[in-house]
Parts: structure tokens; sequence; C-alpha cells
């Protein structure tokens, strides 16, 4: 597959916001403001918040694999504390002209001076303690050692957190454009995590499944928890 081909991939829409939701362990009604924005109220009157992510199609597609990935990296900074969103809102334009980037939650810069960048500019938006700015620029930086990138430091895999919070550091489930259509599968084999869901399902055990693709039954269990709870 050609270059031109995988950057097509990353930019297509392939994720409704249900699924992408379900992959990020975060609320859909979240992910729809921070994509298409939202009304509220303020005194009887009706607003606009804006979104945070600029989808790469209409709204009506769901997300790209790169708007997920904004995604994933947005969600480390809600998960830390309470930050009104507006104010978030102003540390990305600030990151975008320091950067000179319209994405730069994607860009590799953004993970080594980036992150101290946006933190200390978030920080003094808001009263964050520097405890809290500690804690955040850990989380963030958690999500983004689950972003593998190519070369020139496009995201090419992500590896979405399996369980809520981010204590562990296990990474067996991959989301990657060129593989299964973009579904989750098992890290470094082209197997869908739906196949695994799929054969559990239909009697065969944890143990056989761990043996048939030499991972533990750890792996296997979170690769189906993946499936099953979108599901359910």
């Amino acid at each position: 597959m050609t270059r031109e081909q995988v950057d097509r991939l990353r930019r297509t829409p392939a994720y409704p916001f249900i699924e992408a939701a379900h992959y990020l362990n975060m609320p859909v009604s979240t992910l729809r403001a921070w994509c298409i924005g939202q009304d509220y109220k303020v005194k009887g009157s009706t607003r606009r918040f804006q979104p945070l992510i600029v989808l790469d199609g209409a709204k009506s597609e769901g997300l790209s694999f790169l708007n997920l990935v904004e995604a994933h990296v947005l969600a480390a900074i809600r998960r830390t504390h309470d930050i009104p969103l507006p104010k978030v809102r102003e540390a990305l334009a600030f990151m975008k002209k320091r950067m000179k980037s319209e994405r730069p939650l994607v860009e590799r810069a953004f993970q080594t001076d980036g992150v101290s960048l946006f933190v200390e500019e978030l920080s003094s938006l808001v009263n964050v303690t520097q405890q809290g700015q500690i804690e955040m620029k850990e989380l963030l930086l958690a999500h983004l050692h689950r972003i593998e990138r190519d070369p020139a430091g496009l995201p090419i895999r992500l590896y979405p957190f399996t369980r809520s919070g981010t204590q562990t550091r296990e990474a067996p489930v991959q989301i990657d454009p060129t593989i299964a259509f973009g579904r989750p599968s098992l890290r470094g084999r082209a197997v869908p995590t739906a196949v695994l869901a799929d054969r559990f399902k239909a009697g065969e055990p944890m143990t056989t499944l761990a043996e048939d693709f030499g991972v533990t039954v750890a792996v296997i269990e979170d690769a189906i928890r993946c499936e099953l709870d979108r599901a359910a």
C-alpha cells in the first residue's frame, strides 16, 4: 500500500460516533459535542458550543482515524480535571499558532515540547495546582504513548485503553486503518477482535483461543471485552 493510500485511509471517515465513543471509553454525547458542537442555555438564551475537533468528513459519516486519535488525546485532558472546554479551546488555538499546525494533537512535536507548552498554557487559563499540572502531563503522555507513528511522525496505529482508567500499561488491542477496515484487532496480528468474540460466543474457551494465537488468556479477555461491551 502506497503512502498516499495510507494517508487517504487515515483521513476517511470510518467510525460512527457510538462506535468511536466505545473505543475511547467515553460518553457518546461528549464526543459529539467535541466534534459537531452543542447548544446550551445561559440565562434563558441559547448559545452554541463550537467543536474542538474538525471532522474530516460530514458529521453523518463520523470520525476518521486521525479524528479518533485527536479525541483519544483530548480525553486525557478531560479525565484529569473538570476543565471548561472553552479554556481547552483557547489552549488548542495557542498550540495551533505556536506549532503552525491545524492538527497539533496528532503532531509528533506535541509529544515532546508540545505537552509541556500545552499544560503550561492551559494552567494559565484555569486554576490548576502544580500537582494537577503534573498529573495532567503524565496522563497526556500515557495517552500519547498509545499512538504509533510512521517515520514522518504521522499516526499509523492507536492502542486504545480496553479497561476503564489508564493504570494498566498493556496494549493488547490495536486500531490500524489498514487492517480489518480500521476495526480493533490483536496487536501485531491481523486478527479482528470481532472474530475472537464470535468464536468465544460459539463456545470456544479463552484458553483455546490464547493457544491458537500465541497470546495470554488476559489478552484474549481484553480483546473479547472490546467487542462484547460494544455489542451491549
